[in-house]
């Protein structure tokens, strides 16, 4: 879903969502989008295109001050989050196993399984009375 701050008052159609930019940027995707044939409906005749942003821009010298842009950055930033899968659709939902957690430290993991036991401990307490 596009981000809030992503306007689209001043496009004529609606923004991408993340993951088709994401889709757009794997390698053979990308390079049919960068080469485009010359299209004169298009702003800058199709020939300066911004994969992350998905958006076309008039000329070259627009296009380099929007890669040095805040919104720019911004999408960069959420393009780096791993894509929403299936597996986890079905594992919030309750019909699957969840995806294993990364990049825990052990303290962590400890954590968690403490508070995991004592919300165990808790619940069987209050099943006895």
């Amino acid at each position: 879903m596009p981000h809030p701050s992503q306007s689209n008052k001043g496009r004529k159609r609606r923004a991408k969502f993340t993951d088709e930019i994401q889709e757009d940027l794997k390698p053979q995707k990308a390079i049919k989008l960068l080469n485009q044939e010359v299209d004169l409906d298009l702003p800058g005749d199709g020939q300066f295109y911004c994969i992350e942003c998905a958006r076309y821009f008039a000329d070259g010298d627009t296009m380099g001050k929007h890669k040095k842009s805040k919104p720019h950055k911004q999408q960069l930033r959420r393009l780096k989050e791993v894509p929403y899968s299936i597996t986890e659709a079905r594992a919030a939902g309750g019909m699957g196993v969840a995806p294993a957690i990364k990049n825990l430290t052990p303290g962590e993991v400890t954590a968690m399984n403490k508070a995991a036991k004592s919300d165990v401990k808790m619940a069987e307490e209050d099943s006895t009375k």
